[in-house]
């Protein structure tokens, strides 16, 4: 019996497994939510962090020593002693010296460790993948004016939509209000600085010191100069560096694979600890549900506006006729959340339908499959400010554009699987400090929104074909 369940549960997808284990949790986090223990170990950890919260904890909790209250109650007493302009950053003191919850915390180790994994694949997967991209497609042939004008088209409408998402979500601000209590563990990792100081640290001075650290953008440019003099050193030295490093990409996506079969049980665990915290989940689907609009909204704005009006000014191309023609690749992609999976078949329709060559095909589409994913792009950017929102954490201008351009380059090194994209935003949330435990929500809504950012990319990925051809001079049928 236990080999047959076993083997009826590897029959069931990933997606599937991530929403039971999703409804799972949020039944568990209502049945057992966070309690407050007023105890002495209660009073000795705010005595630790300064006296004068100490002190108030005294007046307010005074006589409920050896009691264990609801939230409810909880903030209830502290909001009658602390101003309602300091109450959010003030009260997550306490509650993180008082939370108890003798039931999630059996299962809530669960995400810790799912988070670890996660965070120890970031920074070898994101050397291995941009140094391994960046040796392959960097050779004089590949970058002669082909390669430039495709380059120039996955960066140009990469950040189109990133901007695209970035306007969405500080317009719709869905994670404003959610007041999330920051990990105890992440509240001296936020990183507030300016761009000044952020663009001096781009330039590592112990390279080994930052990808120990996971200092995003140090191992990102780091990356790019070796991948870019790998393609300028001795031809055997050359190909011997890039075998390295492709093998070395190739291990770090299976063990990448590996650690994403056990995401519903991250989930489950994750998912218990914030819903077990929230004594208002109304808003918190809420939010969720206005975070999903602003995704989907910025992904069709992207991909009925300004990805046509690219085809038609700068392709002088008709992109009505040219969806038509694509309409069984994106309904592919949609379905199977894989532009790599598509590639196929994306090829085939740009050629026969639309009228490009193989030439031109045959070097764009699997290059754009790779490395041009304007729907994750967007997805990572959205994530992220809706992350800090969520979290109550106040990204400065500065700190946005970080986002934009570290969603730009984890777009470029995520693979074309499902799934993908889950570890290129703990490499967008690594590179501003934004706590990790923010995945947990938006991967419970995750599998529709993947659905339609893979779309966008393969909308994208066969529009760059078009505007490329009809740069190139090539006649087409659309």
């Amino acid at each position: 019996m236990n080999h047959t369940s076993s083997i009826m549960l590897k029959k069931i997808k990933l997606h599937w497994q991530i929403l039971i284990a999703l409804v799972l949790a949020i039944f568990f986090g209502i049945m057992f939510p966070d309690m407050y223990k007023i105890d002495e170990q209660f009073f000795n950890n705010l005595k630790e962090r300064e006296g004068y919260y100490h002190q108030l904890a005294e007046v307010v909790f005074g006589d409920d020593r050896g009691k264990v209250l609801s939230k409810r109650v909880f903030t209830e007493k502290l909001k009658r002693y602390i101003d309602e302009s300091e109450y959010h950053k003030t009260s997550q003191l306490y509650i993180e010296a008082a939370t108890y919850n003798p039931y999630a915390s059996k299962v809530i180790w669960m995400g810790t460790i799912f988070l670890r994994g996660l965070t120890m694949l970031i920074a070898p997967l994101v050397l291995s993948s941009i140094v391994s991209g960046v040796a392959n497609i960097g050779t004089g042939t590949n970058l002669g004016r082909l390669g430039l004008k495709t380059f120039g088209y996955y960066i140009t409408s990469s950040l189109l939509a990133i901007f695209t998402g970035l306007l969405m979500v500080n317009i719709l601000t869905p994670g404003a209000g959610m007041n999330l209590p920051v990990p105890e563990h992440q509240q001296q990792g936020i990183n507030i600085g300016d761009i000044s100081d952020t663009l001096i640290q781009i330039v590592p001075t112990n390279i080994f010191q930052s990808l120990s650290e996971n200092h995003m953008l140090s191992i990102i440019f780091f990356a790019i100069l070796t991948g870019f003099f790998i393609t300028r050193i001795r031809k055997a030295y050359r190909i011997f560096l890039t075998d390295m490093f492709n093998a070395f990409f190739e291990l770090m996506m299976k063990i990448t694979m590996f650690v994403i079969k056990f995401t519903p049980l991250g989930i489950f665990g994750i998912v218990v600890g914030v819903v077990a915290s929230q004594s208002d989940l109304l808003s918190l689907a809420k939010s969720m549900g206005v975070y999903m609009l602003a995704v989907a909204s910025a992904l069709i704005i992207h991909a009925v506006v300004t990805l046509p009006l690219l085809v038609r000014y700068v392709g002088k191309s008709n992109p009505v006729k040219h969806f038509r023609a694509m309409q069984t690749p994106l309904l592919t992609a949609f379905s199977t959340s894989s532009s790599g999976a598509t590639l196929p078949l994306t090829m085939t329709t740009v050629e026969q339908k639309s009228g490009v060559s193989n030439k031109i095909s045959s070097f764009t589409l699997p290059l754009g499959a790779t490395i041009n994913m304007d729907g994750t792009a967007l997805y990572e950017c959205v994530a992220a400010i809706f992350i800090a929102q969520a979290y109550g954490i106040d990204l400065s201008f500065g700190l946005q554009l970080v986002v934009v351009f570290t969603a730009l380059l984890a777009s470029i090194g995520a693979a074309a699987v499902p799934m993908a994209g889950l570890v290129m935003i703990t490499i967008v949330l690594t590179a501003v400090g934004l706590p990790l435990e923010g995945i947990g929500m938006i991967l419970a809504v995750d599998r529709i929104l993947d659905m339609l950012r893979t779309a966008t990319n393969v909308w994208s990925d066969s529009c760059g074909a078009v505007i490329i051809a009809k740069s190139e001079g090539e006649i087409l049928r659309v």
